[in-house]
């Protein structure tokens, strides 16, 4: 039986705010870093729906895989931490941002990820509606493909002008996080999107 990973007690506060604009990815990054959980831990079923390594049927169906560095990255433009709702969003949104997710396919990965995950990553049932509307965002937002991008040669830019070369519509994210801190009044992770 494989371990159970380590979980830092501040992945569940941990959030470096849309708001932030002058902070570069490279420092965003080692904060982060500093409490995720190593890649090794992440459990097989996770990588077979999520990593880019298995893009192979029936797995391919699901777009905006990336790998955990490329995932980290997303995280931080969208102004999303490291709690469960985030993770439905920042998944959500990668994969609508494909532009190639079907309706089918997204259902099926929202499923697996409420259902099938380990209770540690698995979507609860208030992140469902977060991830769908997150496909849908990523879907209308005009910002480049977020899956095939290199990070590396981004990381000492600051977040607000890398939001703005890659197309990322803060606006766009700032109406949906009200949305989404109304609709969820009860979820910390929600509220202090709007803080």
């Amino acid at each position: 039986m494989a371990a159970m990973p380590s979980y830092h007690p501040d992945l569940q506060t941990f959030l470096i705010p849309l708001a932030e604009r002058e902070m570069t990815l490279r420092n965003a990054l080692a904060q982060l870093d500093a409490i995720g959980n190593n890649a090794s831990e992440v459990p097989w079923i996770v990588q077979m729906m999520e990593n880019p390594g298995f893009s192979f049927p029936p797995f391919s169906m699901f777009k905006g895989r990336v790998s955990l560095f490329q995932h980290d990255c997303i995280h931080l433009l969208l102004g999303r931490g490291t709690t469960l709702i985030d993770e439905a969003f920042t998944i959500g949104f990668t994969m609508g941002s494909s532009h190639a997710m079907s309706t089918t396919a997204s259902k099926l990965f929202g499923y697996v990820a409420g259902h099938w995950y380990p209770k540690a990553y698995r979507f609860p049932q208030h992140a469902h509606k977060v991830y769908a509307d997150a496909v849908h965002l990523g879907m209308i937002s005009q910002c480049l493909l977020l899956e095939e991008l290199d990070y590396r040669p981004y990381l000492d830019c600051p977040l607000g002008e890398l939001r703005e070369e890659l197309g990322i519509e803060v606006k766009l994210l700032e109406s949906y996080y009200q949305i989404e801190a109304r609709r969820n009044p009860k979820i910390e992770a929600s509220q202090r999107l709007c803080a």
